[in-house]
């Protein structure tokens, strides 16, 4: 047996050289960016390369553009200006533009970001090291003025807009417009639907500016962020955020679109909401081409004019170049009985493809406006990319994740005019309105003591007026190419997997461990049985997961990325309908069960399934705006249907990892939201309908912060801008409330009245002992920010204080109350807080405790006991609507047993 000891509480950090733990709070330095303390070279230690991988593998035909990813790096060993090289598999230096994201507290840098332009050659691996960057052939330029912003990427040039209704003012390729006039468009009706003898009327916005700004210009990769609001007349609502990212030598631009609801959802019915660019036409008819993405590898080639199935044949040659998209030859050259009679071919100007569900797309055309569509084709999934242009020129089209946010839809007007319209529709007018209404009447309850009866029986927490999608957002992303010619068929269903599936490099595992980053976890170890036992376990629960999404068609543009809370094993149905059992909404923390599944395997899916959660939660399950802004709703058959709104489900440690992972900067926005989240505790009391007396806020001592899950969510907040901006508010607030919750007589299990002073952080208690805990307390993150926190800062209280919550929440009622004063009384989700147990058990080198850690897994106290069956049966015929597996989890409890299994091997592994 291996004895466990204080050091190797976390492998990762040991692996990454520490010797000790830093400062004391009163002398840790803020390391705000520019300002950091440096670190003495002498201490540097420096880091060996690091192997960079395609997410998916191999090496893939196109990207998205270009692609940015994130670096972890261990504590002390590289210095805030190190500059970083790239290598291909061939030996060739590749460009990169580096940047830090993170820092330790000693000023070190701890995460860094590295964009690599799509026109860079290409490999399945890379070799990332510190060292001189190689420069781009064309450096990629930013030129500002008074009414422009120019980028040129040295194939490309975009010149943005700095007011006025068009973003984009215009991309050339090379001296050649493909696209101008660049803009939002929204249009809203007035009622839901058109019932007989209704009329329903509608109104049309366009995205007006109100500030644009370069967050990055160059030598690799540029950024333009603009903000405004979707406007008519007087009325200026629907807030956006739209990122604009180009890279060196790339024809592609990437667009990353947010929009904020802030509509009355009695009246303000959106039924169209997209981004639409005019395209330049300049061939004739017949050398003008449309391409659609089907599923799969398949690709539909049109023309505006086609000259194939005629009851004349133009000849072999020129049928070939048309649907290869090449120019065709002279028309003096083909057979004159077509050349003679061109003009009595229909033009076809108009086409769309829409994707109203998530199992099927149509694609139609018209000659134009006026007159009837035909149907061209359908099928189930399109990958959702399109083309407009010719042999001169045109423009590739398209967003990310088209079917899963259905309804959607690429559309094409005026291809036999000059200009055509190229859009992608974010909700597709073909879909009818988008009903944002709460789902039923109230059902009478109007008093808090009716709405926690109803919480009795359908576990949804009503409140009249809370139920309200407010200030909840959604972002999109898109791709447009400027193409100098029609792209074959193989290359333009290449830009449609990019588009699909952008292609990410990625760290190892392993790597990622040795950084010492994200706390308690290994990557997968199935040296022994008893391993192989709980990893298949872990596995088979992510695999029903994955395969839940797509056999409950958990799609849709506000539904896309979150999962299910419970399940009606009677309907074989997940509790869709029933109140606080239907969405999860991130409750106990399945967002970060996920994200520390992909850490641990590196497996694609495993990313691709957590980042779709990050994005829905980090933007559907929270509000941007009003007074309710930094602040999730409870889980609920509407993602903001309960009027539990908190800040335990906007949760920033949700979505820090996709941040240092990919350097996403919208999600950068959304974490900063986060840091102020505890103002909101000044307009809404959390404990309203339990409270005998009226909530009258004070800023000074308010008294419904709590200490638990709380507290854990505004950490998390706080210490991620501290590591990504060295705020210093930030991480005074987060020392400041660790050390004053450390000193209550229980600390984190201290009873009340515990007031918290919002200026500077500090929590204030009774001086006597009192006990006050519930079983959510540390399943929201609590037990996470604290396993960083304490690797992060040198507070003995703070770390004895943590260390006896972690040790006597499972311990005997005896001990508690020996200790504390009293029994913590019959608490829940006793295998969630078996990770706990282990991490006292590290710090106390205290074997028996790692034992009992064990034990408490194994039995699965509200989890999954040692003898659960994690394995799926498949059901179907009469029982279901369609085949689906079927298994006997919940989200909860595979989220915490998750959790638990990953911390316990981490840290008291040796004892399995």
């Amino acid at each position: 047996m291996v004895r466990i000891t204080r050091r190797n509480v976390l492998a990762s950090a040991a692996a990454a050289g520490a010797t000790a733990l830093l400062t004391s709070r009163a002398t840790t330095a803020a390391a705000a960016p520019g300002t950091q303390p440096v670190p003495d070279p002498t201490e540097l230690t420096g880091h060996d390369p690091v192997t960079v991988r395609w997410l998916e593998g191999g090496t893939p035909a196109e990207l998205a553009a270009g692609t940015t990813f994130g670096v972890p790096w261990p504590r002390g060993a590289l210095a805030p200006g190190q500059e970083f090289s790239l290598v291909a598999d061939s030996g060739g230096a590749v460009p990169v533009q580096s940047w830090p994201t993170g820092w330790w507290p000693d000023g070190s840098v701890k995460w860094t970001a590295h964009a690599v332009s799509g026109a860079d050659p290409r490999s399945e691996s890379y070799r990332l090291e510190p060292g001189d960057a190689a420069p781009p052939a064309t450096p990629l330029t930013v030129r500002s003025d008074g009414q422009h912003i120019t980028v040129r990427t040295g194939v490309m040039t975009v010149t943005f807009r700095r007011s006025g209704d068009r973003l984009v003012e215009s991309i050339k390729h090379g001296s050649t417009v493909i696209a101008q006039g660049g803009r939002l468009i929204a249009s809203r009706q007035d009622k839901p639907a058109t019932e007989q003898h209704e009329v329903v009327r509608s109104e049309f916005f366009t995205g007006e500016l109100d500030d644009v700004t370069v967050e990055q210009d160059g030598p690799v990769r540029a950024v333009v962020k603009v903000t405004g609001k979707h406007k008519k007349g007087r009325r200026a609502w629907l807030p956006f955020v739209v990122r604009f990212y180009l890279y060196a030598g790339s024809e592609a631009l990437r667009v990353v679109h947010t929009f904020m609801y802030d509509g009355d959802a009695s009246r303000d019915f959106i039924n169209g909401l997209g981004v639409r660019f005019d395209v330049l036409m300049r061939d004739e008819p017949h050398d003008r081409h449309i391409r659609f993405a089907g599923p799969e590898q398949g690709v539909l080639s049109e023309a505006v004019r086609g000259i194939t199935g005629l009851r004349r044949d133009p000849g072999e040659d020129v049928r070939q170049a048309q649907v290869a998209g090449r120019p065709t030859p002279d028309p003096a050259t083909w057979d004159q009985r077509v050349t003679t009679r061109l003009q009595y071919i229909p033009t076809f100007g108009d086409y769309s493809l829409s994707q109203l569900t998530a199992n099927a797309f149509e694609v139609h055309k018209r000659t134009r406006t006026g007159h009837t569509w035909l149907r061209v084709d359908g099928g189930r999934r399109a990958r959702g990319l399109a083309y407009v242009g010719s042999p001169s020129g045109g423009l590739a089209f398209g967003m990310r994740n088209f079917w899963q946010l259905h309804p959607t839809e690429l559309e094409i007007t005026g291809a036999a005019t000059d200009t055509a319209e190229a859009t992608v529709w974010l909700w597709s007018p073909r879909a009818g309105a988008m009903d944002l209404r709460f789902y039923h009447d109230g059902l009478g309850q109007d008093t808090y003591p009716e709405q926690l009866e109803g919480l009795e029986i359908t576990y949804e927490d009503y409140e009249p007026g809370f139920g309200t999608p407010y200030g909840v957002a959604r972002t999109t992303e898109l791709t447009f190419w400027a193409l100098e010619a029609t792209p074959t068929a193989e290359r333009f269903s290449a830009l449609a997997d990019a588009n699909a599936t952008p292609p990410l490099l990625v760290a190892p595992p392993e790597h990622n461990h040795s950084a010492g980053v994200f706390g308690s976890w290994t990557p997968v170890d199935r040296s022994s049985a008893a391993r192989d036992e709980l990893e298949e376990n872990l596995a088979l629960m992510h695999r029903y997961y994955v395969d839940s999404v797509d056999q409950r068609h958990w799609y849709g543009f506000w539904d896309y990325g979150d999962v299910m809370h419970s399940y009606d094993g009677d309907r074989h149905a997940w509790r869709y309908d029933i109140g606080g059992y239907a969405w999860d909404n991130s409750e106990l923390s399945t967002d970060m069960w996920l994200w520390y599944h992909y850490l641990r395997t590196g497996e694609a899916q495993a990313f691709r399934l957590a980042e779709a959660m990050t994005r829905h939660t980090g933007e559907v399950d929270m509000y941007h705006l009003g007074e309710w802004k930094g602040l999730g709703t409870r889980h609920g058959v509407l993602h903001w249907a309960d009027s539990a709104k908190q800040v335990r489900i906007s949760n920033a440690g949700y979505k820090r990892f996709l941040y240092f992972l990919t350097a996403d900067e919208r999600i950068g926005d959304v974490l900063h939201e986060l840091v102020d989240a505890d103002r909101s505790f000044l307009v809404l009391d959390p404990g309203r309908k339990l409270r005998d007396e009226p909530y009258e806020p004070d800023p000074a001592a308010l008294e419904v912060v709590g200490v638990s899950t709380d507290w854990g969510a505004l950490a998390l907040a706080w210490l991620t801008e501290w590591e990504r901006r060295g705020d210093d508010t930030a991480r005074t607030k987060l020392l400041n409330s660790a050390a004053s919750i450390a000193a209550l007589p229980n600390a984190w299990a201290q009873g009340g009245p515990i007031t918290y002073d919002l200026a500077t952080g500090v929590y204030s208690g009774p001086a006597e002992q009192r006990v006050s805990i519930g079983s959510l307390s540390s399943v929201f993150g609590l037990i996470e920010v604290m396993t960083e926190l304490l690797e992060l800062i040198d507070d003995e209280q703070v770390t004895a204080q943590w260390v006896r919550f972690c040790r006597l929440y499972n311990s005997s009622a005896d001990q508690q109350r020996e200790e504390t004063g009293a029994s913590w009384g019959s608490l829940n989700l006793r295998q969630a807080y078996s990770r706990a147990t282990a991490y006292a058990a590290v710090r106390l080198e205290d074997d028996a405790l790692a034992r009992r850690a064990w034990q408490e897994l194994r039995t699965g106290h509200a989890g999954y006991p040692e003898t659960h069956d994690f394995t799926a049966r498949r059901i179907e015929g009469p029982a279901v609507l369609n085949p689906v597996d079927e298994a006997s989890l919940s989200t909860n409890a595979s989220a915490q047993y998750g959790l638990a299994v990953i911390q316990c091997l981490a840290l008291v592994g040796d004892h399995i």
